[in-house]
């Protein structure tokens, strides 16, 4: 594996909506790379052989060794959008920063370096057609190969330039969305085989995993939503830490029909008033969304980041994570069917069980992840925020201070349970909505 560091044209090419922590005030640098080697294949016909590939790596590291905390955190880069993103960074940056961790964003999948047609419903160029200066020589061989691409990328960072300095101790495989999906097929598929990893955090996955790729094209993703549910398979020898919003379980996901027990390596978070995108994604630019309501305005951000650091923990000292109960769903019959099923909700609409944050145990608005009826797949993706009466919200709360006093103790219970880090306590309390409350 020979990596080449990237300098010259428009600059580091990766999508995001926010900007996130200051590296370089945290004693961070960054550094993008051109990654080549070769690797075998497999495609749903079997085995194909080798290909050469030269794609991107995107390395946020701590400049001073002493500060590395010995994870290196691996993203498989979200290719939904046409365009590479780092959609999980974009969630638990703060505690990679904090933590000491290495992040490095790999462009796993053909779409995120030949570029093509997203599953939104947008479409992106190649990263060579963006900034021929440079990434000119990238080239990807197919979605055949990025399983084994990120693997053999993975493994080469224990030992390869872009970590020098750094004493790497464990790997951490993270992924959201069609980059959760692909992390299924992969657990399932090559990570036994492979043994590159440590642990693995699988955030807003569907029932069935990412279908094994062509050669030459990208996968299509559609047919992860038709596939069979595919739970994590026995046997495993590594943690597998998967957190799951509203969406995931119900809308085309559908990952309900793939919920499985916890276990010695498998724990599973559902995440009540969150959706598979919100506005801590999407910044300052939900207004280009064009969604008629507003986006989730849920807390799944302060979830992630406990995530994280319980999945180092568990790799490092064998401590699971924090068991967390189900979302709460019922079913009615059809005819002779059963319905879809539907989540049950307090009195304010709000989903019950899960995994609760205090802006769904001290409401002041309903968030959910399910938008009926939705006018286009990005406003189906951000779920909704809508409002509480404020006869109802005085009813339960009387006054702004009760309101803050009960919001401030679910956000200590939250933290007390493990579902939020006490590090994120102020940010936490900033978030309250104090100003819904009528005087």
């Amino acid at each position: 594996m020979k990596f080449e560091p990237l300098s010259g044209g428009n600059g580091c090419s990766l999508l995001s909506a926010v900007p996130g922590p200051d590296l370089a005030a945290a004693g961070y640098t960054e550094t993008d790379y051109a990654a080549s080697g070769s690797v075998t294949g497999l495609t749903p016909d079997g085995p194909v052989g080798e290909a050469e590939f030269t794609t991107r790596v995107l390395v946020r590291r701590p400049a001073d060794g002493a500060a590395f905390n010995g994870t290196v955190v691996v993203e498989w880069l979200n290719v939904s959008s046409g365009n590479d993103t780092p959609a999980e960074y974009t969630y638990v940056s703060p505690e990679l920063v904090r933590g000491g961790y290495a992040w490095v964003g790999v462009s796993a999948q053909f779409v995120g370096v030949e570029g093509g047609s997203g599953s939104v419903g947008i479409g992106g160029d190649s990263l060579a057609t963006k900034d021929p200066e440079r990434y000119g020589a990238l080239h990807h061989p197919g979605d055949a190969y990025c399983h084994n691409i990120f693997a053999e990328i993975a493994d080469a960072l224990r030992t390869g330039d872009p970590l020098a300095g750094l004493t790497v101790e464990k790997l951490l495989a993270v992924g959201e969305s069609q980059s959760a999906m692909a992390l299924t097929t992969y657990v399932n598929t090559f990570a036994a085989e492979h043994k590159v990893f440590d642990g693995f955090l699988i955030h807003s996955r569907a029932l069935a995993g990412l279908p094994l790729g062509p050669i030459g094209a990208g996968v299509d993703v559609t047919e992860t939503f038709r596939g069979a549910p595919a739970p994590i398979h026995d046997g495993l020898s590594v943690p597998v830490f998967t957190v799951q919003t509203e969406t995931d379980l119900l809308t085309n996901f559908r990952y309900h029909l793939a919920r499985q027990p916890d276990s010695d390596l498998i724990r599973t978070w559902e995440v009540a008033g969150s959706a598979h995108a919100d506005l801590h994604q999407v910044g300052p630019f939900e207004e280009y969304l064009g969604c008629p309501d507003p986006v989730n305005r849920g807390q799944q951000r302060f979830v992630l980041r406990a995530a994280l650091r319980h999945l180092n923990t568990w790799v490092r000292d064998g401590i699971a994570p924090p068991v967390a109960p189900p979302l709460s769903l019922s079913t009615t019959l059809l005819g002779e069917e059963t319905a879809e099923p539907f989540f049950d909700v307090d009195d304010l609409g709000n989903a019950l069980g899960g995994v609760r944050t205090p802006c769904v145990q001290a409401p002041t608005q309903i968030l959910s992840g399910i938008v009926p009826d939705a006018i286009s797949r990005i406003c189906m993706l951000f779920g909704s925020t809508k409002p509480i009466d404020s006869g109802a919200l005085t009813a339960r709360y009387g006054t702004r201070d009760n309101y803050l006093d009960t919001y401030r103790s679910h956000a200590d219970a939250a933290i007390t349970a493990g579902f939020a880090l006490p590090d994120d306590l102020d940010e936490l309390l900033a978030d309250a909505r104090p100003d819904l409350i009528p005087d």
